[in-house]
């Protein structure tokens, strides 16, 4: 499995392939996560005694601690440098955006919480190597320590990797995630915009309706499958204390290839609508929307299935990918505003009402259109649908100009 993801840097891309282990690169990554996860639990309780003591612990710090920790004990030693001083650097990095959501009195539900010990039988294996690290050769993936890995290139990688993670996922399969420099693939220009509104029975309602996405309800077709594997590891839990069975493992690991399934069969949807939306136009309107809140609400089943995030994650990557403009519309009263006046509502709109008609001009349209029309506005790509549309709305943000907000 190959797949390609836009980082934070924006000219970065992650890759992502399926791992081939022998017997003894498995015992030998084992051992490598056991230092790691050392080191991890050991940065945790320096952290702690700080605290107690009223003594920073920065980063400074803890690169000490490993260092004098490698001096003292062997088994440390044995293994390589690099992946515990990664693992250094990801807990100091966890731990400043802690702080920093403390210091800036954010509600406990938003904080990202202090970092935790990782217990052996419930953290999956995660390595992190530098450049300096790893290499490949012959097309194999030779690690620090004298591991080495076969990987299947299911792709050619773009450009030399800067970083790599090998990691195991819950079944239990190697995965190693390359980190690229990539470059704009620029499309044709089609002289195209639409503007894109999501939603629950419908994942996605845009202005044309060539380029609607439906419900497609991966999670709703797994959950019989789903259902009988949780009701096996219900019936075969072990009293809390003692080790589970072989049946529950097995029916374990079941349940979470089917969760897999469901994921990938997501992902799979959202990146194939997203290129065929970003190919066919040459910006996009698309609504900034947190679906988080949809949790706590009776359509939180649906909502998760829908997977609201994910596609809307896919289509701001694969925009940035291939240069398009890609503006982010605050979803603020999107629901309430007329595309075609820009007059508003009184009153917000019950879920229970499909048809948005508006009392000023009478425009009738479906609700969920007149929003995805509604974003294009906003966003100052329909300037010919109304004169009287609002111009103090929430703010627009552009993707191809970060941080700057556009009215």
């Amino acid at each position: 499995m190959t797949t390609a993801r836009g980082t934070a840097g924006g000219g970065r891309a992650r890759y992502t392939y399926r791992v081939r282990v022998s017997s003894t690169a498995a015992v030998a990554l084992e051992a490598q996560w056991a230092r790691c996860r050392w080191v991890w639990n050991e940065c945790c309780a320096r952290s702690k005694k700080a605290y107690a003591e009223g003594e920073s612990c920065g980063p400074a710090r803890l690169d000490k601690m490993l260092t004098e920790a490698r001096a003292r004990l062997v088994w440390l030693r044995e293994g390589s440098s690099v992946p515990q001083q990664q693992v250094v650097r990801d807990f100091a990095t966890s731990r400043a955006k802690a702080l920093k959501d403390i210091k800036g009195r954010l509600p406990v539900r938003q904080r990202a919480g202090m970092p935790k010990y990782k217990k052996k039988d419930r953290a999956d294996p995660s390595l992190n190597y530098t450049q300096r690290g790893f290499r490949i050769i012959g097309g194999r993936l030779h690690l620090a320590g004298g591991i080495v890995l076969t990987v299947v290139w299911s792709r050619e990688l773009p450009g030399p990797p800067s970083s790599v993670r090998v990691y195991r996922d819950s079944i239990g399969r190697w995965y190693a995630s390359f980190v690229v420099a990539t470059t704009t693939e620029h499309l044709p220009e089609t002289g195209a915009v639409i503007g894109i509104d999501w939603g629950v029975k419908e994942t996605a309602t845009t202005t044309s309706d060539d380029h609607d996405l439906a419900h497609a309800e991966h999670g709703k077709k797994a959950a019989k499958r789903l259902a009988h594997y949780q009701r096996m590891m219900a019936r075969r839990r072990a009293p809390c204390g003692k080790a589970q069975s072989k049946g529950y493992r097995w029916a374990q690991k079941q349940a979470a290839k089917v969760h897999k399934k469901v994921v990938r069969q997501r992902q799979d949807t959202a990146r194939k609508w997203a290129r065929r939306v970003v190919r066919d136009h040459d910006a996009l309107a698309v609504e900034d929307f947190r679906p988080k809140f949809l949790a706590k609400s009776t359509m939180a089943r649906k909502a998760a299935d829908a997977a609201i995030g994910a596609t809307k994650t896919a289509l701001v990557e694969m925009g940035r990918k291939h240069g398009r403009a890609v503006h982010l519309v605050h979803p603020a009263h999107t629901t309430m505003d007329c595309a075609r006046c820009g007059a508003r509502t009184k009153h917000a709109l019950p879920l229970s009402t499909r048809t948005y008609t508006c009392t000023a001009c009478g425009a009738v349209s479906p609700r969920d259109k007149n929003s995805a029309h509604v974003m294009l506005v906003r966003a100052g790509l329909n300037p010919a649908g109304a004169d009287r549309v609002r111009a103090d709305g929430p703010p627009v943000r552009s993707r191809r100009e970060p941080g700057i907000l556009r009215h």
